[in-house]
């Protein structure tokens, strides 16, 4: 039998969170058609995020290649341009559909930026992020002049939308911490992609529209103080291996500096599982949601915030309403 000095054997739970048990929780009013009076958002999986208003439109991430898990901890990593082209397809964009204003990474690891170079020059997009972004993009092939570099506290405007950058934090732990130096030259090792800044960003649309894009579940404390959105988009992977306490600063620095009434969750699924298949949420190896809406769902009825999941490449409008997104009202 092992002594005092020897360490506890830790065991990882096995499986992962069944989905079904927040399903009433998918329920963000569908949009019929993007409008100039407010663009449409149709989630992507992980972080990425199309608005549309059926003139303009841009995209956050836009990582589609969603490499597996041994390829990920023990190979090289490159755009999937199969996988990136039958998405963009799908969603009515690329070198035979329209074109994108930019594409935004919130920070630079591989499941955020990979791909952003490659969806960029498909979309004649702008990339436009920080300088570890414009790493990734030189590195894709990307010329300076189709690279727009942002510091914390610009605002940018990119065709009806208008962009507002605060520096946050990756949720801890950060894996793969600090800024990239130099280009990013596929195929890689996965911590070639280091995570760079990370941002909060303040989207308004033309139409008065406001949404807050938390792409990580990280945050600095006060980097929001005065901003205001109607929406958050709130990143929530890693965030049921914190403490509640931990949680609920999040909430609080995020959802109520901004004073957001409906919030929707990003960044839950697992991503080493491709985009054509079912949805399912992240092994409990590397995150529990259970914790995590357990904390989420306390403090969205105490503030009286109304909770939801994306639906997967569906076009939802969450400044609208119908009576069953709108159970709380």
């Amino acid at each position: 039998m092992p002594g005092r000095g020897y360490g506890r054997l830790v065991r990882l739970p096995l499986g992962r969170p069944d989905l079904s048990r927040w399903a009433e929780l998918f329920d963000v009013p569908v949009a019929t058609a993007p409008t100039a009076m407010a663009p449409a958002v149709t989630f992507l999986g992980v972080s990425t995020l199309l608005f549309d208003d059926g003139e303009s439109a841009l995209l956050f991430d836009g990582f589609f290649s969603r490499p597996g898990l041994l390829r990920v901890g023990l190979g090289r990593l490159a755009p999937d341009e199969a996988r990136i082209d039958a998405a963009l397809h799908r969603i009515g964009f690329g070198s035979d559909g329209r074109h994108l204003e930019a594409v935004v990474p919130v920070h630079s690891h591989y499941d955020h930026a990979m791909d952003s170079a490659v969806v960029a020059r498909r979309t004649s997009a702008l990339l436009v992020g920080g300088t570890s972004a414009r790493q990734v993009g030189v590195g894709g092939g990307l010329g300076h002049d189709r690279i727009r570099v942002v510091a914390s506290g610009d605002t940018v405007r990119l065709g009806h939308y208008t962009l507002r950058f605060a520096a946050s934090t990756h949720c801890p732990p950060d894996r793969f911490p600090g800024a990239i130096d130099g280009p990013v030259v596929p195929p890689v090792r996965t911590a070639a992609y280091r995570c760079g800044e990370a941002w909060s960003v303040l989207l308004t649309h033309d139409s008065g529209r406001t949404s807050l894009v938390q792409g990580s579940a990280g945050f600095v404390p006060g980097s929001l103080e005065g901003w205001s959105a109607e929406v958050a988009y709130l990143g929530v992977g890693q965030l049921g291996k914190c403490s509640p306490g931990y949680i609920a600063d999040y909430w609080t620095h995020t959802v109520r500096e901004v004073g957001a009434q409906r919030v929707v969750l990003t960044h839950w699924d697992d991503f080493f599982r491709p985009l054509e298949l079912p949805l399912r949420a992240l092994p409990y190896a590397g995150d529990d949601l259970g914790v995590t809406m357990e904390v989420l769902t306390r403090l969205a009825a105490d503030d009286g915030v109304r909770l939801h999941f994306p639906t997967v490449g569906r076009q939802e409008a969450p400044w609208g309403g119908n009576p069953a997104a709108d159970r709380s009202e």
